[in-house]
């Protein structure tokens, strides 16, 4: 995940990139802008708000998940227009609707490996 992004103190940051050529953004970190080619991109950390694009609820726990469920998954569209897959936490099934303001946190949730008990989540909650 550290390639991914950083913790900062339970803040979550999106690590990207940005194209000194073309000026597009990319998600993630890359030695290469994934839009035109160009080499060595400059490292950026990304909005950590964003708006819900698209998402489904899970219903069943996939193999090895230990976490609650149901929980959603959605793609979230940042501010740099960037589109980010991510498990979305939230109470009521309802409240996932597309334009929702969410912001990416920390949410400790089981992963059966002591060392990395931390997985990372968008939360479907005002902003």
């Amino acid at each position: 995940m550290s390639d991914l992004l950083r913790d900062d103190a339970g803040t979550a940051v999106l690590l990207g990139s940005s194209c000194g050529g073309c000026g597009r953004p990319s998600f993630p970190r890359s030695d290469v802008c994934c839009w035109c080619g160009r080499p060595d991109p400059d490292p950026v950390e990304l909005s950590t708000t964003g708006t819900l694009w698209g998402w489904a609820v899970v219903h069943s726990a996939p193999p090895g998940y230990a976490g609650p469920v149901p929980y959603g998954m959605g793609v979230v569209e940042l501010p740099e227009g960037l589109r980010v897959v991510s498990r979305i936490d939230v109470a009521d099934e309802a409240a996932l609707t597309q334009g929702r303001p969410v912001r990416l946190v920390v949410v400790e949730l089981p992963t059966g490996d002591p060392e990395d008990p931390v997985l990372r989540t968008w939360e479907a909650a005002p902003c």
